[in-house]
């Protein structure tokens, strides 16, 4: 990834540096501190690999990848999306650093991952795709979640994180991002761009990405309600090729490029 920022945006990385106090791609494996503002940067450069006619009429990103469309639609400057990045990153591994919490992804629909979650006290954290979900929670409630999924036959992965994100134990930080986020001039976007939040197109963009962290990811109804708009090929821009599989799982009939670099979806 830094091969591309440094090729395509050099000064992406020089600004990702001076903010985070360090190259963030040199310390990727020391958590969301570094992780965050490296996979923002290296979205906005794939960005521009885009063909005119990849263009999109419409953005969505996925968690973090919420911040690169709405600076992609124009919401945000490239300069103040990297700001909330680096915070929100910063501010994630703090909570890590001190939590007990856990993450764990399930093969199965989220009406079943609803019944686990209730029989557990844990939260329906992120719904990927029609049986790919993830729950989270304190790591022995989402331990007990486990046992419990693999007991009725369902594949599951522990995430390597301690913190039990997009659940309400991350309201601790919320009021940092609202306080920055009060500082940052938020335009109207040029194209509609939907929110993880409410799966609909954002409303108010400072609410819901204050809420992004404490509100469950509904990704799988935000690609059904861009299908529902007229949408049928989606341009993957993150690194990686795991949103256009998501995709894939969701909207079979879908066109996804990703050979090329976008978290966004033309109609």
């Amino acid at each position: 990834m830094r091969d591309v920022v440094a090729q395509a945006r050099p000064d992406l990385l020089e600004a990702a540096s001076e903010l985070v106090g360090r190259d963030p791609f040199a310390a990727v494996d020391e958590g969301t501190a570094y992780q965050q503002p490296a996979i923002f940067c290296a979205s906005l450069a794939h960005l521009e690999a885009l063909r005119d006619d990849d263009r999109p009429d419409c953005y969505a990103g996925h968690s973090l990848g919420e911040i690169t469309a709405l600076v992609a639609a124009g919401a945000l400057s490239e300069h103040d999306g990297l700001r909330f990045v680096t915070l929100r990153g910063r501010l994630m591994q703090q909570v890590d650093e001190g939590a007990r919490g856990a993450m764990v992804a399930i093969g199965a629909s989220a009406e079943a991952a609803r019944s686990l979650a209730e029989r557990h006290g844990v939260t329906l954290a992120i719904d990927n795709a029609p049986r790919q979900v993830v729950l989270s929670g304190d790591a022995g409630s989402i331990a007990r979640a486990q046992e419990d999924a693999r007991a009725q036959g369902l594949r599951t992965l522990l995430l390597p994180v301690r913190v039990a994100a997009h659940t309400p134990a991350l309201a601790v930080v919320a009021g940092q991002l609202r306080t920055l986020l009060n500082e940052l001039e938020v335009r109207a976007p040029r194209r509609p761009c939907f929110s993880c939040v409410t799966a609909r197109e954002l409303d108010d963009v400072r609410m819901r990405l204050a809420q992004s962290l404490t509100r469950p990811v509904r990704w799988r109804e935000v690609l059904l309600a861009l299908h529902a708009r007229g949408v049928r090929r989606f341009v993957d821009v993150g690194p990686g090729r795991a949103l256009g599989g998501l995709v894939r799982a969701t909207l079979e009939e879908a066109e996804i490029v990703s050979d090329r670099p976008l978290v966004a979806a033309d109609a």
